[in-house]
């Protein structure tokens, strides 16, 4: 496939222009919208846009919306969110605006914020259901929905609250992660480090825990200091570079001593060799960290800190040598997220058949390379955490092929219009598996040995 010819239909380009037109970054609760009046507009444009087409939808407790055709007591899942996190500086386009430029192989990719995470799966997942609509291959044995969650990037109360009110599926993917097909993801822990803050040092930096900080900065003497790094998702902390670890050595060199800060002392000697070993079989060794959010002013001073912990490891004795650490500055610190890990069994048939779907399509995406076949194939843990850990029956499986660089979070968030449709045509192959699936079923138990 030539991905220099591939295009989106006009169909697909308006209907994700108007989806990522929606600043939908959490906000203040409203009535009827729990999460804020952009986030609950931006799930009403969806559904109304599929309702136009035939599709039923619905909404559960102004907190997640869904899109279903198809017939029968079987259901199968695709479930995305629509909030995003908050755009830092640096963007080469409005970040709520479509985009479409050239990349370095003359590719044409699709530039905004959300088209990754997780505005564009969504889309893809609806233009697989409609694709299939189009054509009248409507699933007979099973019905095929689409869920819709609204603060994934906050708290995923949303999703929490449909598994305990609404229908859970008999199987389900969230295309949130990478491919191939996540049978464990990390545990979750967001540490809230703080005190007083005596000395009255401003500082500020970072928009959200589970984001790098592209900027921070603090006043001292009426002098502002300011440091510029470059924004990642906090489970791929390496990707990023941190503005809130450069602000005390930014401050040295401007000849501030910061003994007088504690907090800020804190932040210039923390490091995460503190808590993990130097051999690659300790439980701890791919630990990640992440220092998020970080204010001093008048009413005290706080440091949250975004940290991905392997299944195995023992996260109490890592939140016990964090209190230790911190009270040798005279500082407190609360958990704010304890998240567990998810573990699947990597033997699963779902988890065969779907590891079956991405090796018939990995070779079509962009920068794909032969040797890849042998590393990118069996199922990996990740330290994103996704909807998969709230819902029964549900693994994360795609979106991102696993030699590109993530763009969650990131700056000029992109993909390349050729590997949005992979996305399609994967999600399309899974609803097509798991239709012959339950025909299957359903066949075997009127007595009958046809199969799909």
């Amino acid at each position: 496939m030539n991905q220099q010819t591939v295009t989106l239909t006009p169909f697909h380009k308006e209907f994700l222009e108007k989806i990522i037109r929606v600043p939908s970054v959490g906000g203040t609760p409203e009535k009827n919208a729990p999460y804020g009046e952009a986030v609950r507009k931006v799930l009403d444009l969806f559904l109304t846009e599929a309702k136009k087409y035939g599709f039923k939808t619905g909404v559960i407790g102004n907190r997640v919306g869904w899109v279903e055709f198809g017939t029968g007591e079987k259901l199968i899942g695709i479930i995305c969110h629509l909030d995003v996190v908050p755009v830092a500086d640096g963007w080469s386009s409005d970040p709520f605006t479509l985009t479409f430029r050239k990349d370095e192989t003359d590719s044409v990719v699709m530039v905004a914020r959300g088209i990754v995470d997780d505005k564009g799966p969504a889309c893809a997942g609806f233009f697989a259901m409609k694709g299939l609509l189009d054509e009248n291959r409507i699933p007979k044995n099973c019905r095929v929905r689409l869920i819709l969650g609204s603060d994934e990037e906050r708290t995923c109360s949303c999703i929490q609250y449909y598994a305990a009110h609404g229908e859970i599926p008999d199987f389900a993917i969230t295309p949130d992660s990478v491919f191939p097909v996540i049978f464990s993801e990390k545990r979750i822990l967001q540490l809230r480090i703080f005190g007083e803050n005596d000395a009255g040092l401003e500082a500020h930096g970072g928009s959200a825990v589970n984001i790098v900080p592209a900027n921070a900065y603090c006043v001292v003497g009426g002098k502002k200091i300011k440091t510029a790094g470059i924004a990642a998702h906090a489970s791929k902390p390496e990707l990023g570079v941190n503005a809130i670890e450069l602000l005390p050595c930014a401050m040295v060199k401007q000849r501030i001593d910061i003994s007088d800060y504690p907090m800020m002392k804190f932040v210039k000697d923390f490091s995460k060799a503190e808590f993990t070993r130097s051999k690659e079989n300790d439980e701890y060794w791919n630990l990640t960290c992440n220092l998020g959010i970080l204010n001093m002013d008048n009413e005290g001073c706080e440091l949250r800190i975004d940290f991905r912990v392997p299944a195995e490891a023992n996260a109490d004795v890592l939140i016990q040598a964090i209190e230790k650490k911190a009270s040798a500055y005279g500082l407190q610190t609360e958990v704010t997220l304890n998240l567990p890990p998810l573990l699947i069994p990597k033997d699963s048939e779902e988890i065969r058949n779907l590891t079956d779907i991405w090796e018939r399509h990995m070779d079509q995406f962009s920068g794909f390379q032969e040797e890849y076949r042998k590393i990118h194939i069996e199922p990996k843990a990740v330290g994103v955490g996704t909807y998969a850990r709230h819902i029964p029956n549900t693994v994360a499986f795609g979106i991102q092929a696993p030699w590109q660089i993530d763009q969650c979070h990131q700056t000029n968030e992109h993909v390349t219009v050729n590997d949005f449709l992979q996305w399609v045509e994967i999600l399309r192959e899974f609803i097509i598996m798991n239709e012959c699936k339950y025909s299957q079923y359903a066949e075997r138990t009127a007595g009958s040995n046809k199969k799909c």
